[in-house]
């Protein structure tokens, strides 16, 4: 047992005991292991649900285990070497582990990676037209989708022409979100989207990606590390650390929690005097005491 009664290793939430949200459950992740090089552990005994039509946000600095996490719902992991090797990852109930990654996309699970990784000689169009193309609902219905992520994004419109290579970061993340909404899925993954972009335009993308949670109902698991931003937009987050879950709670309690303000948020601690000092961090962690 740790000093403050709860057992060794067990993480402090921010909530109450419960699950994240009263409504359907639409990713559950059960206490997943993830090795590369089958040597290398990454993951270890990570859990999370994302409800149905929220947006859920995985914190954490670089190398914590963010982008795994989400290589290992959309089954992108064997491209890196790296596999489950514990746990079960249920979408709907469902075992997806041994799904291929269009039969994800299939199921409506569509992650944007990190990096934004547009087709650099392909027009703005003509990557979008890519993310439709498993699509079997016809030409008007994806010109219908397509007008409908100009509506979002009018940047992208108006830049339809243009070789990507020749966009902004901004408009390649725009494109990048955009072409996964041609696909319609019904839960997008979203790998660090504010990665070197301005803030307003981080806080633009950020608004877009409410937007269409509010309308369209679509629902995001989003990686990022910028915790200030993503608390604001979400409506649950989970951070890791070291691949574990060290805290989980509702954002707006995330955002009030004095750990998470000092550690994270940049916020309180004004008694240290140095950097020395914030490493008392590492043995002082409540939540992993």
């Amino acid at each position: 047992m740790s000093p403050h009664g709860r057992p060794k290793g067990e993480y402090r939430r921010a909530q109450p005991e419960g699950t994240p949200m009263s409504t359907t459950t639409l990713l559950n992740v059960n206490g997943i292991e993830v090795i590369y090089n089958h040597v290398i552990l990454v993951l270890k005994g990570v859990s999370l649900q994302v409800p149905e039509g929220k947006v859920v946000a995985l914190l954490g600095g670089n190398g914590a285990g963010k982008t795994t996490t989400l290589r290992a719902v959309s089954n992108l992991l064997a491209g890196e070497r790296g596999a489950v090797t514990k746990g079960s990852i249920e979408l709907r109930g469902e075992r997806i582990e041994a799904l291929s990654t269009s039969e994800m996309v299939d199921r409506g699970v569509i992650q944007v990676m990190e990096g934004r990784h547009c087709f650099a000689h392909l027009t703005i169009e003509e990557n979008l037209l890519t993310g439709a193309y498993t699509r079997k609902d016809g030409k008007a219905a994806v010109q219908q989708t397509l007008d409908k992520v100009y509506n979002y994004f009018p940047r992208l419109k108006t830049r339809r022409g243009s070789q990507a290579a020749y966009t902004s970061g901004g408009e390649q993340q725009m494109c990048a979100i955009g072409r996964a909404l041609m696909a319609n899925p019904k839960m997008v993954l979203l790998d660090e989207p504010s990665m070197g972009l301005a803030p307003q335009i981080v806080e633009e993308v950020f608004e877009i990606v409410k937007d269409l949670n509010t309308k369209e109902r679509v629902t995001f698991l989003l990686a990022e590390q910028n915790t200030n931003i993503a608390l604001r937009y979400a409506d649950y987050g989970y951070i890791l650390e070291n691949g574990r879950i060290v805290m989980d709670g509702v954002a707006k309690d995330l955002r009030e929690n004095e750990d998470v303000k000092e550690f994270y948020l940049g916020m309180g601690g004004g008694d240290r005097k140095s950097f020395r000092d914030a490493k008392s961090y590492k043995r002082r962690k409540r939540w992993l005491a």
